[in-house]
């Protein structure tokens, strides 16, 4: 007896084993009863129309059981399959991205605009006409080299009167010494004549009236002495006048020929000759040192405990791609300006070759250490919400999570998450109203996020 297990395929394919089972019980009981007897004794044989029946009916039943069993499972299969892709064509197809961890050291790209080390204007510091000019931009001088020659007739004239006048100064000096050494020896003549008119009076040879008057006459010679020192200390001081204007005039009769003050190049020349100058207000010419450069730097606050003097940084200039200059940071302002949270860093490059020039544009790259590298995801993974910066991120079932996270560096294309996520999350890529908490998605992989 056949006990049927609940399932269609079975129980046919048991039937059909038993149908075959009483079939070959009917056929031998036919044979039994259909043998011939022989009288000459010989053995009895199965006639071969019943063998082909025989295999007929084998063949039908092996292939009912095959129709019977393997086409059901076989639809079965089939059937949820389709359910399956079903299934997965409603799912809604998001791009995602992993969630890659920032190189240990990180580069800082800051603009820069170059200047010379030394750069200083000329001025004209006597007042007259440019009489010859010798130099013009560009030109490459030397310190002490002449540039220009200019031609003041009024200064020499002053130079000549001072002359005169420092010459009348010492002739009045040399008088009033002479006045004084005189006076020193009227003071002594009169000193003897008081002392021997005073020996006379003790002797009673003259009277003592007289004495006192050459003894007033000695005083006052005395005090003439005085007068005359003072008179000559006047004429030292006049002299010293006369010889500091003089020694004015000669220095700007000096300051006719212009002169180099450093070693540099001509950036601006702004006179010809013929040219009237008047003193401490026209430019005559502006020169730099360019054999070494300087371009100031803002960075950042969040960037600058990074940022230490001797830290090597490169210098690339748009117009010169092929190019790059190696320098190094010279000082830093150590303090961070509160109008725009930025540190002043000076970085100073060689220039050797003189392809660097006093006013270019330049980009400046700082390579700076990490100690924490932050997580890197794509710029268009951000979400922002009135609960704050959020990514889509998902789970192992591909199912969406939103997570707050906090945004650090923001290079546009790429973002740094200081922490929310973690290396290898999968985020989704502009997700929009549709992504909601809680969603099965279809993920599709477009890529890691740039290098930083």
């Amino acid at each position: 007896m056949h006990v049927s297990d609940g399932n269609p395929a079975t129980d046919k394919e048991a039937q059909l084993r038993a149908e075959i089972e009483d079939l070959k019980r009917k056929l031998e009981e036919h044979q039994q009863g259909t043998q011939p007897s022989r009288a000459h004794g010989k053995r009895n044989r199965v006639s071969p129309a019943a063998l082909w029946i025989m295999a007929i009916v084998v063949v039908l039943i092996v292939l009912g059981a095959f129709f019977a069993g393997y086409l059901p499972q076989i639809s079965r299969q089939t059937a949820l399959a389709k359910e399956a892709r079903d299934e997965s064509a409603e799912l809604l197809p998001v791009n995602v991205a992993l969630v890659e961890q920032a190189p240990a050291n990180s580069q800082l790209v800051l603009p820069g605009n170059i200047q010379a080390v030394t750069e200083a204007p000329v001025l004209a510091r006597a007042s007259g006409y440019i009489q010859k000019r010798y130099v013009d931009i560009g030109d490459r001088v030397t310190e002490g080299q002449l540039l220009a020659e200019i031609v003041a007739p009024e200064l020499d004239q002053q130079v000549q009167q001072a002359k005169a006048g420092a010459d009348q100064a010492r002739a009045s000096l040399e008088q009033a010494s002479a006045n004084l050494a005189q006076g020193k020896t009227n003071a002594d003549m009169a000193r003897y004549t008081s002392e021997r008119w005073q020996a006379l009076v003790q002797k009673g040879a003259v009277a003592r009236q007289d004495a006192d008057t050459y003894k007033s006459s000695y005083e006052a010679s005395l005090e003439n002495v005085q007068a005359l020192d003072k008179a000559v200390n006047v004429a030292k001081n006049n002299v010293g006048v006369a010889e500091a204007n003089l020694g004015h005039f000669t220095e700007m009769q000096g300051y006719l020929k212009v002169k180099a003050p450093f070693a540099g190049v001509i950036t601006l020349r702004n006179i010809d000759t013929g040219a009237l100058v008047t003193e401490s207000s026209t430019l005559l010419f502006r020169i730099a040192q360019t054999e070494r450069l300087r371009t100031y730097v803002n960075v950042p606050q969040m960037d600058a405990p990074g940022i230490h003097v001797g830290q090597p940084a490169e210098l690339k200039i748009p117009d010169l791609p092929q190019l790059k200059f190696t320098g190094t940071v010279t000082r830093t302002a150590n303090a961070l300006d509160p109008a725009t949270r930025t540190l002043l860093v000076e970085v100073q490059v060689p220039n050797q070759i003189g392809k660097l020039l006093p006013g270019m544009y330049s980009e400046v790259y700082f390579t700076t250490p990490r100690v924490e590298p932050p997580m890197i995801i794509r710029g268009d993974a951000l979400v922002v919400r009135g609960s704050g910066n959020l990514v889509a991120s998902l789970d192992a079932d591909d199912i969406v999570h939103y997570r707050p996270i906090d945004v650090g560096r923001d290079y546009g294309d790429r973002l740094e998450v200081l922490g929310g996520v973690r290396k290898g999350d999968r985020v989704v890529i502009s997700p929009g109203d549709a992504i909601r908490e809680g969603t099965k998605v279809k993920p599709i992989l477009v890529g890691k996020p740039p290098a930083t």
